[in-house]
């Protein structure tokens, strides 16, 4: 998560990719190590663990719809084994963005998941 507020919009997005059905039980946030002089950790991962069955699906088009909410400049990178891809908020179409979102997860044409 990059742009904004990001610990807010971090949380946000967190926020509302658990409301999702399909993604139920799947979503997680992570705390990176403290910086030197910082007193803790800042929750600036989300892990999704997708497999079969099309939480992929899901978490694509759930990121199109909350990015298409914000108004703070913000981009969401996506990032699997296969490679990663980053969406900005003020670019998205979701005709092009799932399509990206799908195959970085493995999910494109002929894809079986992650």
């Amino acid at each position: 998560m990059t742009g904004g507020d990001e610990l807010r919009e971090t949380a946000t997005l967190w926020t509302w990719l658990r409301g999702e059905r399909g993604l139920a039980g799947l979503v997680r946030a992570e705390s990176r190590p403290p910086a030197e002089g910082e007193m803790g950790g800042v929750t600036d991962v989300l892990v999704v663990a997708l497999g079969t069955g099309g939480a992929g699906a899901v978490l694509a088009g759930s990121l199109t719809a909350w990015l298409r909410t914000r108004r703070a400049d913000v981009s969401v990178t996506v990032t699997t084994d296969a490679g990663s891809v980053k969406v900005n908020a003020h670019n998205v179409k979701p005709d092009d963005v799932v399509p990206m979102i799908r195959e970085v997860l493995g999910e494109g044409e002929g894809g079986s998941g992650v």
